[in-house]
């Protein structure tokens, strides 16, 4: 992983980040992060949230942050609000989300009996596509060894299991977050992020964010990866000097710093063509 500040990379477009203790502090967004976001917004630059995080959350940050649409429950739908009306878009019909959530009612008993002092996580009654396992926001922190188990008893009834910094997230199907800001950027934006993954951006913070880290090439973590990464097989290509929030700001402000320096650098191309413009018409 390279310093923050040895980003180099082309003008980033699309900055597609994690929430809680990438955006966050503790649990909080903090008005240093928040001012950030809308940094970017106000450059142009189109921020997506990318959140493991419940439907009833995203529902709100959709429709109050300054941001161009939320990927929600580790990719199980995207929300936009667009022109005072919210567009969703769901993995799956209302059928198969409910069969899902009658398969994960199996997991919860069994993760509730086997793995002592975690619990639901308090955010589990907004959620349609998952089953979120606190082990820690709300509860004293649970060891690795029972973190690994909760993820097992997902894995034996064939679901998926994603470490976050706070839950395991499990769910029925093949999608995670990639998939699911590969539909956004195509359905919402007109993009292909593998034909322009050089203009769109990444930022995390832990092991559910993996599969982004592989993706993109200009993928940032904030200081608290480290922590996880011996978990990771693909770490991110840039790292943060600061955790959480702070950290943030720091990879807002290099994305910004590039974009005006990519503007700076156009500017005397523009400058010569005038003044060949001008010296032509004196010639004539």
């Amino acid at each position: 992983m390279k310093k923050i500040s040895e980003f180099r990379g082309t003008h980033i477009d699309v900055l597609f980040t994690d929430i809680d203790d990438t955006l966050t502090d503790h649990g909080l967004l903090k008005a240093h992060a928040y001012e950030a976001l809308w940094r970017l917004h106000e450059a142009g630059v189109k921020v997506v949230p990318v959140t493991g995080r419940p439907a009833g959350w995203c529902e709100m940050i959709a429709r109050f942050w300054p941001v161009h649409g939320v990927v929600g429950e580790n990719g199980g739908f995207y929300f936009r609000y667009k022109e005072r009306k919210m567009h969703r878009h769901f993995i799956y019909d209302e059928r198969t989300q409910s069969e899902n959530r009658q398969k994960l009612e199996k997991v919860r008993a069994e993760v509730l009996r086997e793995v002592p002092g975690c619990a639901i996580a308090s955010d589990q009654f907004s959620r349609l596509m998952d089953l979120a396992v606190d082990f820690c926001e709300d509860v004293d922190p649970l060891p690795e060894s029972a973190v690994d188990q909760i993820v097992r008893i997902f894995e034996r009834h064939g679901a998926q299991a994603k470490v976050s910094s706070i839950h395991v997230n499990g769910w029925f199907g093949t999608y995670d977050k990639l998939s699911m800001c590969r539909e956004f950027a195509k359905r919402e934006l007109g993009l292909d992020v593998t034909v322009d993954n050089a203009h769109c951006a990444f930022s995390g913070d832990s092991p559910n964010d993996e599969p982004m880290f592989a993706f993109f090439q200009n993928a940032f973590a904030v200081a608290n990866i480290r922590k996880f990464v011996s978990r990771l097989k693909h770490q991110p290509a840039y790292v943060t000097k600061n955790e959480g929030g702070l950290g943030f700001v720091e990879i807002a402000d290099a994305i910004l710093k590039n974009r005006r320096g990519s503007t700076q650098r156009k500017a005397p191309d523009r400058k010569a063509k005038s003044s060949q413009r001008i010296s032509k018409r004196k010639r004539k």
